[in-house]
C-alpha cells in the first residue's frame, strides 16, 4: 500500500487502485454576460443550448460525484439556473466578477475535497481527458494539475484539478483583479506556494493549434458546424472524430484561426 498527503487530503492506493477516494466535484463557471459573444452559453447548437451539450459531455466522466454550475446572482442568469435544474445538476449563484469567490462558495457548499474546473465555453470537453487528468492528480502529490494548450491539447479541452486547500489559499491571498476573475491565476503565479503538476496530451490529441472553445462568433460557427456533422441525439461526439474531421478538412479549422485568445 502507498499513500500521499496533499495538504489535508490523504489518498491510499493498493496495486495502483484507489482505496479511499476523496470527494471530488466538477464546477463549471457559466454566465450569459460574455463581452465578446453575449449569451453564448445559451446559443443553440443542433436545437439545444451549448451549455446543455457541455453538461452531457461531463456526465460520462466517472471520477467526480457531481456537477455544479457556478453562475451569478443577476436576473439575466436565471435561464442558466433553469437549465441546470432541467439537466439534473446542481447550481450555485455568486458574484458576477469575483469568479474565485464563486468557486469557493460552490466548493464549500458541496463540502468537497477536490475541485475539477471546467469553463462553459468548451462544448467539446472530453470526459475521458477529464478522468485522465483527475487520475493523474490522484496518483501524484500535487496541489494542482492542469491540462490545456501548454501541455499539447487543442484549446477547449482545458481541465484543471486542485485541492480545496489550494482553492482556499488562493482565495485568501489573491487580491488582484486577475486573481479574482481567473480562479487559478494566483496559483500559477506562486509556484513557491503550491505543488504544481501538468498532464501532457497523448499523441492522438496533441493538436494545440486547433481551437475548440467559443469566445467569438467565428468560434461558434466552427463548433456548430462540427455538431451539425458529427452529433447524434443521445450520444456525445468522440473527440478523436473531431480531430479526424479537422485533419481531413483543414479549411474548417481556418474558420476561427484568426480569433485572438483573451489575455490577462
Amino acid at each position: 500500500m502507498k499513500t500521499f498527503n496533499s495538504g489535508k487530503l490523504k489518498i491510499a492506493f493498493l496495486n495502483d487502485e484507489v482505496l479511499r477516494m476523496p470527494k471530488i466535484v466538477c464546477i463549471v463557471q457559466a454566465r450569459t454576460g460574455s463581452t465578446r459573444l453575449p449569451g453564448k452559453v445559451l446559443k443553440l447548437m443542433v436545437g439545444r443550448p451549448m451549455l446543455s451539450h457541455l453538461i452531457d459531455r461531463l456526465k460520462p466522466a466517472t471520477l467526480f460525484e457531481e456537477i455544479i454550475i457556478a453562475t451569478t446572482t443577476l436576473d439575466q442568469d436565471l435561464p442558466v439556473v433553469e437549465l441546470a435544474k432541467q439537466a439534473g445538476v446542481k447550481y450555485y449563484r455568486g458574484d458576477k466578477d469575483d469568479v474565485l469567490s464563486r468557486y469557493v462558495g460552490a466548493a464549500k457548499e458541496a463540502k468537497t475535497d477536490v475541485v475539477v474546473r471546467v469553463t462553459s465555453d468548451c462544448p467539446l470537453i472530453d470526459p475521458v481527458t477529464v478522468d485522465n487528468v483527475v487520475t493523474y492528480f490522484l496518483h501524484h502529490d500535487f496541489d494542482y494539475v492542469g491540462a490545456g494548450v501548454s501541455t499539447g491539447f487543442p484549446r477547449g479541452l482545458d481541465t484543471e484539478v486542485f485541492t480545496w486547500q489550494a482553492l482556499l489559499k488562493a482565495h485568501y491571498l489573491g487580491h488582484e483583479k486577475p486573481d479574482r476573475e481567473h480562479v487559478t491565476y494566483y496559483i500559477h503565479r506562486h509556484p513557491e506556494r503550491f505543488k504544481l503538476g501538468y498532464y501532457q496530451a497523448p499523441p492522438e490529441l496533441r493538436y494545440p493549434g486547433f481551437r475548440l472553445c467559443v469566445d467569438e462568433e467565428n468560434d461558434f460557427r466552427l463548433i456548430n458546424e462540427i455538431y451539425q456533422r458529427l452529433y447524434f441525439p443521445g450520444e456525445i461526439i468522440e473527440i478523436k472524430k473531431v480531430i479526424e474531421l479537422l485533419k481531413k478538412e483543414p479549411k474548417l479549422a481556418l474558420m476561427n484561426v484568426h480569433v485572438k485568445q483573451k489575455t490577462i
